[in-house]
């Protein structure tokens, strides 16, 4: 029989549904009945592609006796973290206040009122792993409700005061330090794993944001900066958390090799690692950084892409880490399986057409696949011997290597794709959706892919779409239904990306989207302490107003805010968006140089209002060779620190600030180019604009 969760649109709350547990979702329905019945709460918080998450649910949540207690002494409230990162923000910091760490599953037990006294993360059905069973933590939790409820009910008030103490606000901003980024730079070079490549020690993480902070000072010259980023981006490359056969990373790697991955693969981490590795090319020109740009976002597109119709545009959220109930068995191989699938392989290459050369040999040999595996059995594939050495073991050709082991790839991803696939979390999230776009639109102009830059287009106008309700943006959306109120990151990370696309497609509606979405943002997110809420003005009433400062998997709300309020000054004019950004930024500052893998999207903010911000203003008719050719002069190298506005002339009324009472240069198209308040004269011959954004006129 299912219980309450049945009629949610979240996949993780429905993948149990059929619980014996009496699962609310969260709710007034759900408080007033633990008020009305005067039971403790049980607060169970996941997402769908979290493999612990699962391991509990079968243990515990599939188990009758445990649903009996549950059902009996407490009300037992399931939410998925991906669609309510506010509940998850506020109780994440309980429990770790209480035990030092936090993680998913977590298990947290409130007063009827919501306020926590007891949690942690996963627990076992027995006492294994030095923890408790689950059961036993119920029963007595339930004991102690009934005969020692003063207890409880003290540590549940010393813990909110704690939270409401933590609560940060920005104050004390002092004026913005070029040195604090330098101090930055120096610790995360310190800290920076050269013999493994990354940031700490296993679980070990990807940080696309500290590579995309170094890639900016790299562009400005930065080389210990330079190094640190392209050895990173090379240590992911090799393959094991990157997926080499189908495209796209999984979430973290379990070593520090970058070998074993934890296998679930996440929209936020593919958009913000498919960009950093586009800006390394860009940067370094290694075409093996565009190769896995491409493949990610061909990932995205492929299998993560919004199926239904008649919507078009947007992605899905994640894939799950386990497939027939073990993880990452479909991602792995056996030595045996490989030789089969390659054993009749031959490369559409001419010049390897007439080679005997045993492909299946050549590969295994590449990525050094043993009988024996390199993960219980198996193996997850990680290059080993790269294009050199293959050429000279075989005496090929350097530059065939590549598309070689491409079309290697090819035929093994056409035999995976027989399997029984991960399960697909099929929810559309706004923040996650904004980095996509942003992934695309850049994708799109930088390598003059118009594909990605269509797939931007139709990214953003699903979310202008699809994610409005009664005008108001939302966070979550599922099978043509959106729920649950926007978050700071859902229109922050948003009016970014709309920026972002505005500069690859210079359709008005998307800057007058972007402009909208801001004015929302300062109307209804703003706190008079400085910055943003997570949440509305109009948003339920919680243990507190979360405001969640620190940079994690994706990128703080308010570092976003600050970028897009950047950015948006520059478009419009707005001294007082600019003045708020600095105010901000001149708060966080000192706390991000010291912990910068924590703060890196406030570097990424803090430089960019720290450098001098070249302004590009292009008219004329967008579509003919001079204009073209000026377009094509921005976007053939990295420029971080670069707004573009383009428009047909005159321009709209509608239009940046930016494009404003300039004229045309003998009716051609003509580009105006400025920079630290000084504007060059205008221009249009592409090679003048070339030397203007060059520096050497």
């Amino acid at each position: 029989m299912s219980n309450r969760l049945a009629g949610e649109n979240s996949p993780y709350l429905l993948q149990h549904a059929e619980n014996p547990v009496d699962w609310y979702p969260w709710g007034e329905e759900a408080l007033k009945k633990a008020r009305r019945e005067d039971k403790p709460i049980f607060l169970s918080i996941g997402y769908a592609a979290c493999h612990w998450c699962h391991v509990m649910a079968h243990e515990s949540f599939e188990d009758q006796d445990t649903a009996a207690i549950l059902n009996e002494h407490f009300v037992s409230v399931k939410v998925d973290r991906e669609e309510r990162p506010d509940l998850d923000n506020i109780y994440m910091s309980a429990v770790t206040a209480m035990t030092g760490q936090g993680g998913w599953p977590m298990s947290v037990f409130l007063t009827p009122e919501g306020q926590p006294f007891f949690g942690g993360t996963y627990f076992p059905p027995v006492r294994r792993y030095n923890m408790p069973a689950f059961r036993e933590i119920l029963l007595t939790i339930a004991r102690l409700w009934r005969e020692d409820r003063q207890q409880l009910t003290q540590s549940a008030q010393e813990i909110a005061r704690r939270l409401m103490e933590m609560q940060t606000s920005i104050q004390d901003s002092q004026p913005l330090d070029p040195a604090f980024l330098d101090q930055a730079a120096f610790r995360l070079a310190q800290s920076y794993d050269w013999q493994h490549g990354g940031w700490g020690k296993a679980p070990k993480f990807p940080q696309p944001m500290a590579i995309e902070f170094l890639l900016g000072r790299a562009a400005r010259g930065d080389r210990m900066a330079m190094d640190i980023a392209l050895h990173a981006l090379d240590a992911m490359a090799k393959g094991g958390t990157y997926d080499v056969i189908g495209g796209g990373f999984a979430r973290y790697s379990t070593d520090n090799q970058w070998l074993i991955p934890h296998f679930e693969k996440m929209l936020y981490d593919n958009a913000q690692l498919a960009r950093v590795y586009l800006h390394g090319y860009l940067l370094s020109g290694r075409q093996v950084y565009r190769r896995i740009c491409c493949e990610t976002l061909d990932f995205m597109r492929r299998e993560l892409a919004v199926q239904h119709k008649p919507t078009s545009g947007g992605f899905y959220s994640s894939l799950d880490a386990d497939s027939e109930g073990e993880e990452g068995k479909f991602y792995l191989w056996e030595i045996e399986e490989i030789r089969s699938i390659l054993r009749s392989f031959q490369p559409n290459l001419p010049a390897l057409k007439n080679r005997s050369i045993d492909w299946a040999e050549f590969f295994i040999q590449a990525y050094d696949v043993q009988p024996n595996g390199n993960f219980e059995g198996k193996t997850v594939l990680q290059r080993k011997m790269d294009d050199t050495a293959l050429a000279q073991n075989y005496s090929l050709e350097m530059d065939d290597i590549p598309e070689l082991i491409s079309q290697m790839h090819e035929r093994l991803y056409k035999a995976r794709a027989q399997r029984v696939w991960p399960a697909l979390d099929d929810k559309a999230l706004t923040a996650w959706n904004s980095l996509a776009l942003i992934a695309y639109a850049e994708a799109g102009r930088y390598l003059q892919r118009q594909d990605y830059t269509q797939i931007a287009r139709a990214t953003a106008d699903f979310l202008l779409t699809e994610l409005r309700v009664n005008r108001k943006l939302m966070r979550s959306w599922r099978n043509g239904n959106a729920r649950h109120n926007a978050y700071l990151e859902d229109i922050a990370g948003l009016a970014l990306g709309l920026i972002a696309l505005y500069q690859s497609d210079p359709d008005v509606r998307w800057f007058e989207a972007a402009v909208q979405l801001v004015e929302e943002m300062n109307e209804h997110y703003s706190d008079p302490a400085g910055g943003f809420f997570d949440t509305r003005d109009d948003h339920e009433a919680l243990l507190l107003r979360p405001k969640d400062m620190q940079d994690n998997a994706t990128p703080s709300g308010n570092a976003l805010a600050a970028l897009a309020l950047l950015q948006l000054s520059i478009y419009t004019g707005r001294s007082d968006w600019r003045a708020r950004a600095e105010t901000m930024l001149g708060a966080i500052q000192e706390v991000a140089a010291r912990y910068p893998t924590a703060f890196a999207k406030w570097l990424c903010g803090l430089d960019f209002a720290l450098q001098p911000i070249q302004e590009v203003a292009i008219l004329g008719d967008l579509t003919q060779a001079g204009a073209q050719a000026l377009i094509a002069v921005i976007w053939e190298k990295f420029r971080p620190f670069c707004l573009v506005a383009m428009s047909s002339y005159p321009p709209s009324e509608k239009a940046p600030m930016l494009l404003k009472d300039r004229p045309l240069l003998n009716e051609q198209a003509t580009a105006y180019v400025c920079r630290n308040f000084i504007c060059r004269q205008p221009v249009s011959a592409a090679d003048e604009l070339r030397k203007q954004l060059d520096g050497s006129i």
